[in-house]
């Protein structure tokens, strides 16, 4: 399994500065920005940004964050994760990440998802009740978009398209493409229909659980006649020096927001026996680069994944730490977890 790719995503939570003060949403995104250029530097396959139009993330618009970085990297691949299609238009993304692939001589990735959080839909001026309807037809049209030809199309919640064609053209003829899926069955087996790679979110429980998924996504595509694209995955996790270290920084922060969230969602708060019990035997990869090392191999094998991405922010952790996070990761947990795939 040499051929995994490693990858970090965030959603652009805002952090603390070292005195513990929350920082701007300015200095946020630049914060991402030097968190990117740093992990191009030590060889981290690539880079994911979530969008949300939330206060506690600063990354709205993903792509023009990963254009930034475009132009400050050389080699990392720069994703969304995940582009919330439905509250957007399939051509306006067409062109903004074929745009960010110019930039970045051919290094954009799109991971189109229909969102966890739904604030976008009002502020864009879409009906929740269209949930659905909305990411299967916008979905449709992206797809035939990323042939690079005049498109004739027709749906219920967009305007039809007779012969248009969109600009601007990729050097490479197609932008990569993934479907972000957070464990519905109807979503796996759309994207296999589709013929395009899948990305789980795996965000707690058992990691092992969502195997269900990629055998459902595998036998789907034969059934289609598509090839079955890749499989990757992402997962929250923090990495410091020692695990006593990582749990310290992460903790506390991660509580804030899982209980903001939580409380909108019905959730109780979390406690700190869930927290260790999610990072000993379910899919958070909190600790030591060993520690976390072996967990992220030991799912890697398990499901058999092409790729992995580690969302390194969860709250509003230290500018230090999250700096020292990323490169814990591309320099320690990376070169560990390809040895232990080797073995």
């Amino acid at each position: 399994m040499s051929d995994v790719l490693f990858g970090l995503d965030t959603f652009g939570d805002v952090p603390q500065d070292d005195e513990g003060r929350p920082v701007s949403y300015a200095r946020a995104i630049r914060q991402v920005v030097d968190e990117a250029v740093l992990a191009d530097s030590i060889g981290v396959d690539v880079l994911a940004l979530g969008e949300h139009h939330r206060p506690e993330y600063a990354v709205s618009t993903p792509e023009t964050v990963l254009a930034g970085i475009a132009t400050r990297t050389a080699r990392i691949r720069l994703a969304s994760g995940v582009t919330v299609l439905s509250s957007d238009d399939p051509v306006r993304v067409f062109q903004r990440f074929a745009t960010l692939d110019a930039l970045s001589n051919g290094r954009a990735e799109i991971i189109l998802g229909r969102g966890s959080f739904t604030e976008s839909f009002p502020l864009f001026g879409y009906d929740l009740t269209d949930y659905d309807v909305l990411f299967e037809e916008k979905l449709n049209l992206f797809v035939k978009l990323l042939d690079e030809q005049p498109v004739t199309w027709e749906g219920t919640k967009r305007a039809a398209l007779e012969e248009a064609d969109v600009f601007p053209k990729t050097e490479s003829g197609r932008l990569p493409t993934w479907v972000g899926v957070g464990g519905s069955p109807e979503s796996v087996i759309r994207t296999a229909h589709y013929g395009l790679p899948l990305m789980l979110a795996i965000i707690g429980g058992d990691p092992t659980r969502f195997s269900r998924y990629i055998d459902l996504y595998r036998r789907a595509s034969d059934q289609f006649g598509t090839t079955a694209q890749p499989v990757g995955m992402h997962s929250p996790g923090f990495i410091a020096d020692t695990d006593d270290e990582a749990r310290a920084l992460h903790w506390p922060h991660y509580k804030v927001i899982r209980d903001t969230i939580g409380a909108l969602r019905g959730w109780p708060p979390v406690t700190k026996g869930e927290y260790e019990a999610e990072i000993r035997h379910g899919s958070s990869y909190v600790g030591s680069p060993e520690t976390v090392a072996r967990k992220v191999a030991a799912t890697i094998k398990n499901l058999g994944v092409g790729r992995f991405d580690l969302v390194y922010t969860s709250g509003a952790q230290p500018v230090s730490a999250r700096l020292r996070a990323v490169e814990l990761y591309g320099t320690k947990v990376v070169p560990m977890v390809r040895d232990l795939l080797a073995d």
